[in-house]
């Protein structure tokens, strides 16, 4: 771990060019707007190790499945966000010699990510070999207002020579997936057009039709004043550009804007692409580059009043949540229910940029907080419209009845080619059912189980009644040959974990079917007969439950992982040499396979969703077992950790794992963050504060809080949406206050003690040190 980004409260700073750590800087400094986004690559050419990385949000490709031994069952591809078209190139040359940053000597380096305003910026001096020495600044946005447009103000000062600077816009649309299975390249150009002021790209897949429209427009200022130097057009296979000449003195300050349109046959007709895409940069190109920076300010202004974070007295601990929210708020914005959130966002290409069982696990809480309901019921929405496929999944792999809905996918379809993980880790079965659990329980929206939420988990029920068996001699229902949350155990016996989540998902569903029952008759009966509801089903779930093996060791009062955990040899972390880990980077699979060690959560997930279930004697136990053995390799493990430990009061590792988290990838904790920043949990980071230190749950339809200070701050607040009002909670060692942002008052009960918080009123209760 490196720590070389500068720690500040509202920025990421990086204050010096190293190439070493020019790929992991690509990934965090990206920026995106929900509908497209980037690397933070250069604009001009980078000749030294880097991954250009455009994304369109829902444009991806079934790259044909590589495997060794194929396995009936096996999805024919894995699907692939794809690398689109680099839209933000500048090329520059210093009198015929290119700008490139890997054969310059580059001094007074500076980058900038500006997370209050949403503005990537970039800064250096660079002497090239024949010793001319150019100051360059640039700034650019993926706009959170005009969702299609990206601009970009690039400025060139020589200062020590005259001569002729080009300047070169273009699209470049040959480019290819650095996960390419068979190398192959995924797009086919259908037209292109270069003028003099711009031009325009349209590419399409080789495989589904996507298809994008790439168009940008340029001006060209020296010394304040337009360049009248005519352009030559360039036009290449899958490539348009402009290049302008310009004569420059020594202190000169030569200015490009860029503006760029990126539309998809997602939201337009073929025939529609280029219109819209003139239509759009038209509007942004007369705006200007600062109406679209004010513009810029302005909405991100207006996200951060909805989901910031204060924290007094750690700003690496600050630093870090911002940059965590910031990611999320420019990754998913929820207008779009036929999108979901890529573990890597818009900053990698790493998982293909699929969706996962991430989303219902991490990110519904934090949307459901931070945003209009809406906006979290857009990703159970997501979920219902692939229903049909998640039944096909199941019917491939030999089930009669139910749905297993995919590890990975973009259509419902599943496209993960790992056998222990496709066909085994059917736990995520059961986060599908949680989420809809999650988003009913905190928003009382209770006619989401009638007009969507039944069907799936009626499914989702159907799928663990066949998934079980039962053994006559024990008198239990058990499931063989499974793979939990723990990916270092695979095609074990009875995860407690899966098993218990499979028999809390048909209690909910029975639960669910009642009040449908009880309460919207008519629309029960329709659902009933739709679904082909037998009474049978209904009470063979109950026997399920009732009679469903829970592996347990009874000496030390924990919850096995699964059957035969205790065979292997327990071992702490804390025991295992430092350079034999990471493990997954340094031992055999056959070796890891052995080892009692953990990747993540897998007890303790369960243990977190359905925390009010155990009493916390209980989840010490297992936390004071198996967090010793828990090496953090997966960075969805930290966040529920921070969060037990804060329940039971381990202040030191509950902010050991809150700074695990939340600068996972800003430290580089696990290596990879080359590959992308960890998107998906970073959601786990905001739940490790709201979660965590707040203690936020809600209980009997109450906001229930818990807050303690993790002995590192000297206070901190957030900011939750419950139902219609905005809270923002601050909590200090002598007292928590509660502020209604809202006319809309909330109930809400703070350690153990009811309040009412009027619509703009306050109030306030014991403080942090309250034991909990």
């Amino acid at each position: 771990m490196k720590q070389y980004l500068t720690i500040n409260e509202w920025s990421i700073i990086e204050e010096s060019f190293d190439p070493q750590t020019q790929e992991i800087s690509e990934s965090v400094f990206s920026i995106g707007n929900g509908y497209m986004g980037g690397r933070a690559n250069f604009e001009e050419q980078y000749s030294g190790p880097s991954l250009q990385g455009s994304y369109m949000a829902g444009v991806y490709y079934p790259d044909k499945t590589r495997v060794g031994w194929w396995k009936n069952g096996y999805p024919e591809y894995f699907a692939k966000v794809l690398n689109s078209t680099n839209w933000i190139g500048i090329n520059i040359g210093l009198d015929g010699t290119p700008l490139d940053l890997a054969n310059c000597t580059v001094s007074e380096f500076r980058r900038v990510l500006n997370m209050k305003e949403g503005t990537l910026s970039r800064s250096f001096t660079a002497t090239t070999q024949d010793g001319k020495e150019v100051k360059v600044e640039s700034i650019r946005i993926v706009s959170m207002v005009r969702q299609e447009i990206g601009a970009i103000r690039y400025s060139l000062t020589p200062l020590n020579f005259a001569g002729n600077i080009t300047v070169t816009p273009y699209l470049d649309g040959d480019i290819k997936n650095k996960d390419s299975n068979y190398d192959e390249k995924f797009w086919n150009e259908v037209e292109k057009k270069a003028g003099p002021e711009g031009g325009h790209l349209t590419l399409k897949t080789k495989k589904l039709d996507f298809h994008v429209t790439s168009a940008f427009v340029f001006d060209i200022l020296l010394n304040g004043e337009p360049v009248a130097a005519e352009a030559e057009v360039l036009e290449q296979d899958k490539y348009v550009g402009s290049t302008v000449n310009v004569p420059v003195q020594s202190g000169d300050q030569l200015v490009i804007y860029k503006y760029a349109a990126n539309v998809t046959s997602r939201n337009y007709g073929l025939g529609q692409l280029v219109d819209a895409a003139s239509a759009a940069l038209q509007s942004a190109q007369e705006a200007g580059f600062v109406a679209l920076l004010t513009e810029q300010a302005t909405a991100w202004g207006d996200k951060w009043k909805e989901s910031d974070i204060i924290i007094e007295g750690d700003v690496s601990a600050q630093q870090a949540i911002r940059f965590n929210i910031f990611q999320l708020n420019q990754t998913y914005t929820g207008e779009d229910d036929r999108l979901n959130i890529g573990p890597k966002g818009f900053t990698g290409e790493k998982y293909g940029g699929s969706t996962y069982w991430d989303t219902e696990a991490y990110c519904v809480p934090f949307y459901l907080s931070t945003a209009d309901s809406a906006i979290a019921r857009n990703l159970l929405i997501y979920r219902y419209k692939h229903l049909e496929k998640a039944k096909e999944n199941a019917r491939k792999l030999g089930y009669r009845k139910g749905a297993l809905y995919p590890m990975v996918t973009m259509n419902g379809e599943e496209c993960h080619n790992e056998w222990e993980i496709t066909f085994e880790e059917i736990h995520r079965n059961g986060a599908i059912a949680y989420a809809i659990y999650n988003y009913v329980n905190y928003t009382g929206d209770k006619a989401y189980l009638g007009q969507y939420g039944l069907e799936v988990l009626v499914e989702i029920a159907r799928f663990w009644e066949e998934r079980v068996n039962y053994v006559a001699h024990k008198d239990k229902y058990v499931m063989l040959g499974v793979t939990g949350p723990n990916e270092y155990e695979n095609n074990v016996n009875n995860n407690w974990y899966t098993n218990r989540m499979a028999a809390w998902t048909m209690e909910y569903t029975l639960e669910a079917l009642a009040y449908v029952q009880e309460n919207e008759g008519s629309r029960y009966a329709e659902l009933a007969d739709k679904l082909e509801l037998l009474e049978s089903e209904t009470a063979k779930w109950s026997e399920i439950i009732a009679k469903m093996y829970y592996p347990a060791d009874e000496e030390r009062g924990i919850f096995l992982q699964q059957d035969g955990f205790l065979d292997k040899e327990i071992i702490q972390v804390k025991d295992v040499l430092p350079e034999n880990l990471p493990l997954n980077q340094k031992w055999s699979w056959d070796r890891i396979l052995r080892s009692c060690f953990i990747k993540q959560a897998d007890v303790l997930q369960g243990l977190y969703f359905l925390g009010d279930r155990y009493d916390l004697e209980t989840k010490k136990r297992n936390f004071d077992f198996y967090e010793p053995i828990t090496v953090h390799e997966s960075s969805l493990s930290p966040c529920i950790h921070s969060i037990l430990a804060s329940e039971l009061g381990y202040k030191e590792k509950a902010y050991e794992m809150y700074l695990r988290t939340s600068r996972l990838d800003l430290d580089n904790y696990n290596n990879d963050t080359e590959d992308g920043c960890h998107t998906t949990s970073m959601a786990g980071t905001w739940m490790s504060v709201v979660h965590g230190f707040g203690g936020l749950r809600v209980l009997n339809d109450r906001l229930v809080l818990n807050p303690s200070n993790p002995g590192h701050w000297t206070s901190y607040s957030f900011k939750i949406m419950f139902r219609g009002s905005r809270l923002k909670v601050t909590v200090t060692d002598a007292q928590v206050t509660v502020s209604n942002e809202t006319e809309v008052p909330a109930s809400l009960t703070i350690h153990g003690k009811e309040y009412m918080v009027n619509g703009l009123g306050t109030v306030s209760a014991g403080g942090a040190s309250v034991t909990v």
